[in-house]
Protein backbone atom coordinates (compact mmCIF):
# COMPACT_ATOMS: atom_id res chain seq x y z
CA UNK A 1 0.00 0.00 0.00
CA UNK A 2 1.83 2.97 -0.82
CA UNK A 3 -1.05 6.26 -0.48
CA UNK A 4 -1.10 10.12 -1.78
CA UNK A 5 -3.96 12.59 -1.12
CA UNK A 6 -4.88 15.18 -2.58
CA UNK A 7 -7.80 17.27 -3.36
CA UNK A 8 -7.12 19.94 -0.71
CA UNK A 9 -7.25 23.73 -1.56
CA UNK A 10 -8.70 27.34 -0.11
CA UNK A 11 -12.38 27.29 0.34
CA UNK A 12 -15.02 29.65 1.72
CA UNK A 13 -16.73 28.57 5.02
CA UNK A 14 -19.97 27.13 3.57
CA UNK A 15 -18.19 25.58 0.01
CA UNK A 16 -17.05 22.27 -0.33
CA UNK A 17 -14.12 20.26 -1.43
CA UNK A 18 -13.65 16.57 -2.51
CA UNK A 19 -10.36 15.24 -1.25
CA UNK A 20 -8.89 11.60 -2.89
CA UNK A 21 -6.58 9.35 -1.47
CA UNK A 22 -4.64 7.01 -3.82
CA UNK A 23 -3.26 3.69 -3.72
CA UNK A 24 -0.55 3.87 -5.95
CA UNK A 25 0.04 0.05 -5.88
CA UNK A 26 -3.51 -0.92 -5.84
CA UNK A 27 -3.64 -3.32 -3.49
CA UNK A 28 -5.32 -1.64 -0.69
CA UNK A 29 -8.89 -3.33 -1.95
CA UNK A 30 -9.10 -5.57 1.64
CA UNK A 31 -8.34 -2.42 3.85
CA UNK A 32 -10.53 -0.22 5.91
CA UNK A 33 -9.46 3.25 5.44
CA UNK A 34 -9.20 6.48 7.60
CA UNK A 35 -9.21 10.15 7.20
CA UNK A 36 -7.62 12.08 9.88
CA UNK A 37 -6.62 15.72 10.48
CA UNK A 38 -4.34 17.87 11.67
CA UNK A 39 -4.29 21.79 12.59
CA UNK A 40 -1.48 24.03 13.88
CA UNK A 41 -0.76 23.30 17.35
CA UNK A 42 -2.91 20.42 17.51
CA UNK A 43 -3.29 16.86 18.20
CA UNK A 44 -4.23 14.75 14.86
CA UNK A 45 -7.61 13.57 15.33
CA UNK A 46 -9.80 11.04 13.46
CA UNK A 47 -12.38 12.74 11.18
CA UNK A 48 -14.23 9.33 9.37
CA UNK A 49 -13.45 5.80 8.51
CA UNK A 50 -14.89 3.03 5.68
CA UNK A 51 -14.48 -0.68 5.90
CA UNK A 52 -12.72 -2.56 2.57
CA UNK A 53 -16.18 -2.78 1.17
CA UNK A 54 -17.94 0.29 1.59
CA UNK A 55 -20.07 -1.31 4.02
CA UNK A 56 -19.47 0.13 6.97
CA UNK A 57 -18.21 3.44 8.03
CA UNK A 58 -17.95 6.16 10.47
CA UNK A 59 -17.62 10.03 11.22
CA UNK A 60 -16.44 12.18 13.95
CA UNK A 61 -19.02 14.28 15.44
CA UNK A 62 -17.44 17.60 14.52
CA UNK A 63 -17.98 16.21 10.56
CA UNK A 64 -21.23 14.25 10.89
CA UNK A 65 -23.68 15.38 8.72
CA UNK A 66 -21.49 17.15 6.58
CA UNK A 67 -18.73 15.02 5.12
CA UNK A 68 -19.14 11.60 3.96
CA UNK A 69 -16.61 8.97 3.11
CA UNK A 70 -16.63 6.56 0.50
CA UNK A 71 -14.62 4.17 -1.76
CA UNK A 72 -13.74 3.05 -5.05
CA UNK A 73 -12.08 -0.23 -4.98
CA UNK A 74 -11.74 -0.15 -9.12
CA UNK A 75 -9.71 2.46 -8.85
CA UNK A 76 -7.96 2.24 -5.51
CA UNK A 77 -9.60 5.58 -4.27
CA UNK A 78 -11.03 6.74 -0.63
CA UNK A 79 -13.17 10.29 -1.67
CA UNK A 80 -13.51 12.34 1.93
CA UNK A 81 -16.78 14.79 0.39
CA UNK A 82 -17.02 18.06 2.51
CA UNK A 83 -19.83 20.16 2.85
CA UNK A 84 -20.40 23.04 4.58
CA UNK A 85 -17.25 23.41 5.71
CA UNK A 86 -16.08 26.15 8.72
CA UNK A 87 -12.95 27.29 9.49
CA UNK A 88 -12.38 25.47 12.23
CA UNK A 89 -12.32 22.23 9.33
CA UNK A 90 -8.75 24.23 8.02
CA UNK A 91 -6.05 21.47 8.96
CA UNK A 92 -3.68 19.18 6.88
CA UNK A 93 -6.04 16.24 6.33
CA UNK A 94 -4.05 12.48 6.17
CA UNK A 95 -5.42 9.01 4.52
CA UNK A 96 -4.56 6.03 5.91
CA UNK A 97 -5.16 2.37 5.87
CA UNK A 98 -5.51 -0.59 7.98
CA UNK A 99 -3.63 -3.89 7.68
CA UNK A 100 -7.65 -4.47 8.19
CA UNK A 101 -10.76 -5.24 6.59
CA UNK A 102 -12.18 -3.18 9.43
CA UNK A 103 -10.74 -0.64 11.88
CA UNK A 104 -12.08 2.12 14.42
CA UNK A 105 -10.83 6.26 14.78
CA UNK A 106 -7.48 4.58 16.72
CA UNK A 107 -4.89 6.12 14.59
CA UNK A 108 -2.62 3.42 15.63
CA UNK A 109 -5.01 0.85 14.13
CA UNK A 110 -3.66 2.58 11.12
CA UNK A 111 -0.15 1.18 9.13
CA UNK A 112 0.01 3.21 6.07
CA UNK A 113 -0.03 6.72 5.54
CA UNK A 114 -0.28 9.19 2.93
CA UNK A 115 1.91 12.81 2.84
CA UNK A 116 -1.09 14.84 3.84
CA UNK A 117 -3.67 17.25 1.48
CA UNK A 118 -3.88 20.88 2.75
CA UNK A 119 -7.52 22.36 3.49
CA UNK A 120 -7.74 25.99 4.24
CA UNK A 121 -11.05 27.78 5.09
CA UNK A 122 -11.75 31.25 5.26
CA UNK A 123 -14.37 32.90 7.30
Amino acid sequence: VQLQASGGGFVQAGGSLRLSCVDSRRTFSNNAVGWFRQAPGKEREFVARISWNGGSSSYSDSVKGRFTISRDNAKSTVYLQMNSLKPEDAAVYYCAAARSSYSGPDSASYTYWGQGTLVTVSS
